[in-house]
């Protein structure tokens, strides 16, 4: 697969592909889903790195759109179950009936300036992108290690998933430049809004 460039138009790298998939569908509620349109699908699964840069997704319709969905949703519910504590069989059955497809086939192919980069063999089909996301999913689930820095946005109203691999594992939100920023606005806003002490609770003395 390609090297990955980040989820959609997001300030977000959730660390894996499935969990970026997971994260078209967690944003703050009321805002648009990110996969409403097939070309929309096709652009995520390019900025997603799913297939290289370049790489023609003539055949994403409709069709493309309900079955990435599907897997959505059967990902976040496997990611939910994983945090809680709980099982999703539901949820497992179906990412791994999807992650036994072949995922597309790779090859190295000469860029412009003569280096090699990574290309697909053939346009890759549904079946196997979707097995694509499906085995990145099985793969991070079956990993302790990835699972012990398995986090969820603390951000107001944010579901977003993503791995926190960073120093002394202190991470808190998807994006410091999002929910990140968001939180510092609103505790700058309550530093300036809140009682300076018991100074300001004491009653001038009448003249």
């Amino acid at each position: 697969m390609a090297t990955r460039k980040g989820s959609y138009d997001w300030r977000f790298d959730s660390g894996r592909l499935c969990l970026d998939l997971a994260a078209t569908a967690a944003g703050s509620p009321g805002t648009a889903d990110p996969l409403d349109r097939p070309e929309r699908l096709a652009d995520w699964l390019v900025r997603a790195g799913a297939v290289p840069l370049g790489t023609r997704l003539d055949g994403v319709d409709d069709h493309w759109l309900v079955r990435f969905r599907q897997l959505r949703s059967a990902v976040d519910r496997l990611l939910t179950a994983q945090l809680g504590g709980r099982a999703a069989d539901g949820a497992l059955e179906r990412v791994n009936a999807l992650a036994a497809a072949a995922p597309p086939g790779l090859c190295a192919v000469r860029a412009g300036n003569g280096a090699l980069v990574r290309g697909l063999s053939t346009e890759p089909g549904c079946g196997a992108l979707l097995a694509a996301v499906a085995r990145d999913a099985v793969d991070l689930l079956t990993d302790p290690v990835a699972l012990a820095g398995l986090r969820r946005c603390e951000g107001d109203n944010c579901r977003r998933v993503y791995l926190d691999t960073s120093r002394g594992r202190r991470r808190r939100w998807c994006s410091s430049e999002v929910c990140g920023n968001r939180e510092r606005v609103a505790r700058h806003r309550r530093r300036h809004t809140e009682p300076a002490g018991p100074s300001a609770d004491r009653e001038t003395p009448d003249p």
